[in-house]
């Protein structure tokens, strides 16, 4: 939302989606790191069908809203997003792979666990933190 205004409804925008997709998160179970895990060992495919479908939901949502909506609904214009790929996308999506399987959370499902009253997931939020600050250090050089 870089360039537009925060205004209270864009804010209750922001506030109702990050609720409906924190509860759709824990609804789905990707709060709990042992069913990440036992995904990510191919020993349970649940989570496939949540990410599926979430996958689909952001497709149709990028593909048909700009066609069917002169502009975004609370203002502002449709954007394309290019993606750029280089050796620093490549090692960071490999490091987040790594530890997304080592400890079976990211950082939505973490936020959301805290929500759950899960405490456990400050330990992920934390490293989630160090690396983001290392990265931030390391491209300032």
């Amino acid at each position: 939302m870089s360039g537009t205004s925060l205004t209270p409804l864009r804010l209750l925008a922001t506030l109702l989606a990050g609720a409906l997709f924190g509860f759709g998160l824990a609804l789905s179970t990707m709060i709990r790191p042992e069913v990440v895990l036992s995904f990510l060992r191919l020993q349970d495919f649940g989570l496939a069908l949540v990410m599926g479908g979430g996958v689909l939901v952001t497709l149709l949502a990028y593909k048909l809203a700009p066609r069917l909506l002169t502009r975004p609904l609370l203002g502002g214009q449709f954007h394309t997003h290019p993606s750029a790929w280089n050796r620093d996308t490549a090692v960071g999506a490999a490091l987040f792979g790594i530890g997304w399987g080592l400890c079976g959370v990211c950082p939505g499902p973490a936020i959301a666990g805290l929500g759950a009253g899960n405490w456990s997931m400050l330990w992920a939020l934390a490293g989630i933190a160090l690396g983001a600050l290392v990265q931030g250090l390391r491209a300032r050089q």
